[in-house]
């Protein structure tokens, strides 16, 4: 039997609370071992009428199902300020008793439909060199926040004052940073505690060799290092073959994507491999 975890992540263009509520408790008698959502802010990103917003989502899903892991796949971190993503990630972790895995990526790159979300509501979107320190930025202020205790830091995005009585988490969940090119992946293992990449990368193995090269160069264990892999879910997404594949490059993840309005008798059917404990 694989060591690889399977996933499910809940597309929430055009879904609705209730549905994706029950699809999430489906996914759990199934079998599966987590549930992810995307973070965006506008339907507008996916030719969508409305999205449900992740954090609440997930916040209310910490409730409901009692066993998998929780996470966003990944949160935009120009859509939040560090000092109230900490707050905010350190009391999901609380509530959900540590299932939280914390997805960050960088943003869309104006080219992409993505960036309009943020341009409506008054948020820039910079060239990737600066998205890309964002994410430095980031990650640096919530591990600082996480100890309690905040102090000023330099930088163009994140200003924090002296201050204590930041929730410290227990554990500090693992933070996930999405990597699709060299660069992001570099940064991952340098700064993150995982990688999150699509599953039919050509340059999967380059990726994840960069990342773990990154992480033992930052004097981690690349042992250590999380990898999570993107991928839609197909008849092939619990093939043996497929998950040993997997398991051989140390995949630790797989996130399936489901689209609303979701199947729940269809995902209550599937076969998900179950691992004892």
């Amino acid at each position: 039997m694989t060591d690889v975890k399977l996933d499910l992540l809940l597309d929430p263009f055009d879904a609705h609370w209730p549905n994706f509520q029950d699809a999430a408790l489906a996914a759990e008698e199934a079998g599966f071992d987590g549930i992810w959502t995307w973070d965006h802010l506008a339907g507008q990103a996916h030719g969508a009428s409305r999205v449900l917003e992740c954090w609440t989502v997930l916040s209310a899903l910490a409730a409901v199902v009692p066993r998998v892991a929780l996470g966003p796949l990944v949160l935009n971190v120009a859509n939040r300020r560090a000092g109230v993503l900490a707050t905010g990630a350190a009391t999901l972790q609380e509530v959900s008793g540590g299932r939280l895995l914390l997805g960050l990526g960088a943003g869309g790159g104006r080219k992409l439909p993505y960036p309009a979300e943020q341009l409506a509501t008054g948020v820039d979107v910079p060239a990737d060199p600066v998205r890309r320190q964002q994410v430095i930025e980031m990650t640096t202020a919530l591990r600082q926040l996480w100890t309690g205790v905040a102090v000023p830091t330099e930088g163009e995005h994140h200003h924090l004052g002296s201050a204590t009585g930041f929730i410290v988490p227990e554990p500090p969940p693992p933070i996930i940073i999405g990597a699709f090119g060299p660069k992001m992946a570099t940064l991952a293992g340098r700064y993150g505690d995982g990688i999150n990449t699509h599953s039919s990368s050509r340059e999967l193995p380059a990726l994840l060799e960069l990342a773990r090269a990154a992480h033992a160069e930052s004097g981690r264990d690349p042992a250590a290092f999380v990898v999570t892999l993107s991928a839609v879910l197909s008849a092939r997404s619990f093939d043996a073959d497929v998950l040993a594949t997997f398991e051989a490059l140390g995949v630790h993840r797989v996130v399936h994507l489901v689209h609303p309005p979701f199947d729940i008798t269809a995902i209550r059917a599937l076969a998900v491999p179950r691992r004892d404990g």
